[in-house]
């Protein structure tokens, strides 16, 4: 029996029919990513890098994890050290993680940008720095990058009080046709607990009552929607229906604004009325909101001292208290002003869950008005990608699913949804091949499609 060559292109499509999905209907399909974390400036500059290590390790979490748990000093990942020594340090790390989706994404950017077929080790990496070094001053700049991979619409995460001017350059230059939307990430605003909140608000305006705040933000959403803004996002650490008056939430926000200690109760019941209020400026905009929830923040306290957030110390948190999610949901609903939702979570225990609470919340005339998310973050592995396909399919019309996200900060992440559909596509292969769907290509064909591309097109109205 001879080995399956490592990562051809029958990589991941184990059956007949997942080769002709692939081949035939997803592989060629556009990337519309709705949320990632990318730079318009360094889009609008066309950026461009002086080696591999400058646009692969900057920035990138999961790398910089493996080398931490392969014993390489931190002066090699995030530290001063020289950029050949990180690439070289990364390379020594790879090795030792096979399954581990970081080793996929790698050698697929090898071969996707750089025209690499060589698998990346200690004995490999000064080949392949020269070979990849050479292609970036050969002109491998970061709108190439985009536009090889056909991404004809991208959405960044924006702060309510940026000035957008990069999106702004970017919609009036006719050189890219690539659409650059920013996506409204309130973060700031509903973190009152968190020191420099005062600091914050005083960007907005001058804000001392809660109907000050709103109408500040909607100055604020009014310019996001000049500027093409269709989508929200929140990092939600938790969310709890804490019903209070408006004079209480006016006492709540004047703590807040003298940095005062706040409870718990407070705190929530302040991020709590902020979500209706955006969930309702949401739906009266046609913006989609997204709300990503399941995770514990610098849990290694010295670390995150000495380096600052994203940093790669957040994990799956052990108990999420996101109780006040259905009732979220409901009251927006009662009130018709639910906008199209998309539920993330980091655990993937909650993959049923939200499935089951997305389909409580369907309405006439949209597909998927309130669904579950891709596979995210930890979970955007195989594995965590079956799993999650599987749990929607059984409890979701997967035809409706909005397809993948990179949710990253680096340019070569877009062949995540090369390596999304693959597994889509293998799936759906066994099932047909296992009897339990139909050998119909049209429509599968169709759902592939869709499911790549065509849905989120359609969405988030790119």
């Amino acid at each position: 029996m001879s080995l399956v060559t490592f990562m051809d292109e029958e990589f991941l499509l184990s059956t007949d029919t997942a080769r002709k999905l692939y081949h035939t209907y997803a592989e060629q399909m556009p990337v519309i990513d709705y949320h990632c974390h990318v730079s318009p400036k360094e889009i609008y500059e066309d950026r461009t890098y002086d080696n591999i290590s400058q646009l692969w390790l900057s920035g990138d979490h999961y790398k910089w994890r493996i080398m931490r748990a392969c014993g390489e000093p931190e002066s090699l990942i995030t530290g001063d050290s020289g950029d050949y020594e990180k690439f070289l340090a990364f390379a020594r790390s790879l090795p030792k993680a096979p399954g581990n989706p970081v080793y996929h994404w790698t050698h697929l950017e090898l071969k996707r940008y750089f025209g690499c077929d060589l698998t990346l080790n200690e004995e490999t990496a000064g080949g392949i720095w020269n070979l990849c070094n050479e292609t970036l001053r050969g002109g491998l700049s970061v709108r190439k990058i985009i536009q090889r991979s056909n991404v004809t619409g991208l959405a960044t995460t924006d702060d309510p009080a940026d000035t957008l001017e990069w999106h702004e350059k970017l919609r009036i230059d006719p050189s890219f046709p690539v659409t650059v939307k920013p996506a409204w990430r309130p973060d700031n605003l509903l973190n009152i607990q968190k020191p420099g909140f005062k600091e914050y608000v005083s960007r907005l305006g001058a804000i001392s009552t809660m109907e000050s705040l709103r109408s500040a933000v909607r100055g604020r959403m009014d310019h996001f929607d000049a500027h093409g803004c269709t989508a929200s996002d929140h990092g939600v650490e938790f969310l709890e229906c804490v019903p209070v008056t408006e004079a209480e939430l006016d006492a709540i926000l004047t703590k807040g604004l003298r940095s005062e200690q706040l409870t718990h109760d407070e705190i929530a019941a302040y991020q709590y009325a902020c979500m209706l209020f955006f969930g309702a400026e949401y739906a009266k905009r046609g913006w989609v909101m997204e709300i990503h929830f399941g995770t514990i923040r610098n849990v290694n306290v010295t670390q995150f001292e000495r380096l600052g957030s994203d940093t790669g110390y957040d994990a799956i948190a052990p108990a999420v208290s996101v109780t006040g999610l259905p009732s979220l949901l409901n009251a927006l609903h009662t009130a018709g002003t639910l906008p199209k939702t998309v539920l993330f979570s980091l655990s993937p225990n909650d993959n049923s869950m939200l499935c089951a609470l997305s389909g409580c919340f369907q309405a006439e005339g949209i597909r998927g008005k309130v669904q579950q998310g891709a596979a995210w973050w930890f979970n955007d592995t195989k594995h965590g990608m079956i799993d999650q396909i599987t749990n929607m399919a059984s409890l979701f019309p997967l035809g409706n699913f909005l397809g993948m996200v990179t949710d990253s900060r680096c340019f070569l992440s877009y062949t995540r949804h090369e390596y999304f559909r693959r597994i889509l596509c293998d799936l759906l292969g066994i099932w047909v091949e296992n009897g339990e769907y139909p050998d119909d290509e049209k429509h599968l064909g169709k759902l592939v499609q869709d499911v790549s591309y065509n849905n989120a097109r359609d969405f988030f109205r790119y």
